[in-house]
């Protein structure tokens, strides 16, 4: 994917200022998974590192709405558990699982989980998503494979081995659960979400009428390297973007 200079994110001029843009950025994504349908009861967390305490991240409040989100609702916490700003309370799965993650990996700015459908159906196979579509390529190599299911994830141990299993990846399947994906924005880590849950659909729609065909590895390797990087996933967001802050500019406030 060829980028102009002038798409590429650059650093804001304070940390209040870029602490308001991924907040907003993060509001947005809340809107998209439940115009998706990817919230389920009180199921589901996207987190973004603060911009300038590393040790503390932005998180939807426990028992929110996803589409009524704004900026002004979401609460940060920080490696503790200790909710620092906002009102509310933190999903203690959303800690143990998000807390892990960031302090295994200092190049992840956001990471997204729900239970959305067609993640859960898949994720009940035990297996990783095969090279059938372009689209799917953006996950070849890319993604790990949780075996195990022990329940609820409330154990800080269990958040981090599932921090260990995703290792160097952009997305993890967690065995009868479900998809989580990270990213180096928060648009890269909630379009990475979307479009691998359409990836899991699509390939549940293509074994259900038939053997799906695999593309080839080096093509497959090509085309991860083509739209699978982090610049492409932040690109890949912006239409949504557009669309979500346009139809409801209320996220912002």
């Amino acid at each position: 994917m060829e980028l102009k200079p002038s798409l590429i994110p650059t650093q804001r001029a304070s940390h209040q200022e870029a602490r308001q843009h991924l907040k907003q950025r993060l509001a947005g994504a809340f809107r998209l998974f439940a115009r998706y349908g990817f919230d389920e009861g009180v199921a589901g967390h996207i987190t973004a590192r603060d911009p300038e305490h590393p040790d503390r991240f932005w998180v939807n409040p426990f028992g929110r709405y996803f589409g009524n989100l704004r900026a002004s609702d979401l609460i940060l916490v920080d490696h503790q558990g200790r909710v620092l700003e906002g009102d509310g309370h933190v999903n203690a799965a959303a800690f143990a699982i998000h807390v892990a993650i960031h302090q295994a990996r200092p190049d992840v700015i956001a990471a997204a989980h729900s239970h959305s459908t067609y993640g859960k159906a898949w994720s009940s196979l035990g297996r990783l998503l095969d090279p059938i579509t372009q689209d799917a390529c953006s996950f070849y190599q890319d993604h790990a494979l949780m075996r195990e299911y022990t329940g609820v994830v409330l154990d800080p141990a269990e958040g981090r081995r599932i921090a260990e299993r995703l290792g160097a990846y952009k997305a993890i399947i967690l065995q009868n659960h479900g998809l989580l994906t990270v990213g180096h924005s928060v648009d890269e880590a909630a379009f990475w979400f979307i479009t691998m849950e359409k990836t899991c659909q699509a390939q549940l729609a293509a074994e259900a009428a038939g053997t799906p065909r695999l593309i080839e590895a080096d093509y497959a390797q090509v085309t991860h390297d083509q739209i699978g990087g982090p610049l492409a996933g932040w690109f890949s967001f912006q239409p949504l973007w557009e669309m979500i802050v346009n139809q409801e500019p209320d996220l912002l406030d």
